[in-house]
């Protein structure tokens, strides 16, 4: 089967093994197969030897979070995540991952109204006890959403579908944070519903070039800024030159910032005031720390407003959300994620803070008190002294 693969990234390889500590598959199985390493010696096999693509090899690469904690580890830059969306991709194409079912709810992602809709049900039902815990969907999701409003036409601040449904709280503090440092917002809302990130990372190649044609489409008509919340979402944006392959696709890319990235350069215009009183330990999106290589400016913009950061000790571990993989694969996500709270419980810190909505949604079905970086400065600047 032809995985669509470059020889050249694939054979990049030299089986080093550097990259099993970073993978939190096979640090929670000891399974070769559930590596990085194991898993591009079984794509060599498929794309170079004709090997059957049986269920274990599907196995192995669906159980894949994607967080590329492996790419900076490997000292060849072996451009893992091109290789496991590649296999997945045509994995897709063929059936063999992502059901039909799966592609109903990825399609939603890109119609607002079914999607707020959706979400409304799935509150009710979660407030019902109607939705299995293991699929950590939280019981306080929001029946109601703040109104988006339009503050000035300095940057964008993209929004995007699921995070937009379920923690529009995040975007409206992070637009207050932004408006603090004299920054006029303009919030994407239903100009650019979805960026297509967890189609690519399910594999559905079509759908996330269409998401990512539509999103550089409604964002295009000038060259403001785009500033992002989400890390996933960023981190997909930042790569739509890759996706789409094209000279529009990477200049619009160029215009992405990571919100905390993008004030990390402005922090003198942003007010002082007293710190709050908490020990907050930062937990790094894998796509913020590995992927965007940004998550040293969250720190920088959050430190003057609490009283002290603490690292965690686990070198930036994945937490085991991985866009929808909690929920595929809730079993093996909650073995990964208690290795995050052991990390987290080691520090004893008084909340967590996390960039990413599936982080933090994870995180908290985990027993974790998470609060978005933006949701912590916000309360800083605005408290009553």
């Amino acid at each position: 089967m032809d995985l669509k693969i470059n020889a050249d990234d694939l054979n990049a390889c030299v089986q080093c093994g550097l990259c099993l500590p970073h993978c939190p598959t096979y640090r929670v199985t000891g399974d070769e197969a559930l590596s990085p390493r194991g898993r591009i010696h079984l794509m060599r096999e498929v794309q170079d030897n004709d090997a059957p693509v049986t269920t274990e090899v599907v196995d192995a690469f669906d159980t894949c979070v994607q967080c590329r904690g492996c790419e900076p580890a490997c000292p060849s830059g072996v451009p893992y995540g091109r290789l496991i969306e590649s296999t997945r991709a045509v994995l897709a194409d063929t059936g063999a991952v992502s059901t039909r079912r799966q592609r109903l709810a990825f399609w939603a992602l890109s119609r607002p109204r079914t999607l707020r809709l959706g979400s409304t049900l799935l509150a009710v039902a979660a407030r019902l006890r109607l939705v299995p815990e293991r699929l950590g969907v939280p019981t306080d999701l929001p029946f109601m959403r703040g109104q988006r409003h339009t503050s000035g036409d300095d940057v964008y601040l993209f929004t995007g579908c699921v995070m937009d449904a379920w923690q529009r709280d995040v975007h409206d503090a992070g637009q207050r944070v932004l408006e603090a440092a004299g920054v006029g917002v303009t919030p994407t809302g239903d100009l650019a519903p979805c960026c297509g990130a967890l189609h690519t990372h399910a594999g559905l190649g079509d759908p996330a070039r269409q998401r990512a044609e539509a999103t550089i489409t409604a964002l295009s008509n000038d060259d403001r800024p785009i500033l992002v919340d989400s890390a996933g979402c960023g981190a997909a944006m930042k790569e739509y030159g890759h996706l789409l392959g094209t000279p529009e696709a990477a200049a619009f890319s160029a215009r992405v910032y990571d919100i905390h990235e993008w004030l990390a350069t402005r922090l003198d215009d942003l007010p002082t005031t007293a710190k709050l009183d908490l020990c907050v330990a930062v937990q790094d999106p894998c796509h913020q720390r590995h992927v965007q290589r940004v998550h040293d400016a969250t720190r920088a913009v959050l430190a003057p407003y609490v009283h002290k950061i603490i690292e965690l000790d686990d070198d930036g571990l994945c937490c085991g959300a991985g866009g929808a993989f909690s929920v595929l694969h809730p079993q093996l996500a909650t073995d990964i994620r208690d290795r995050k709270v052991d990390a987290i419980e080691r520090v004893s810190p008084d909340i967590v803070a996390s960039a990413n909505p599936g982080c933090s949604l994870h995180l908290a079905a985990g027993g974790v008190e998470v609060m978005h970086p933006m949701q912590l400065i916000n309360q800083a600047l605005h408290q009553r002294t």
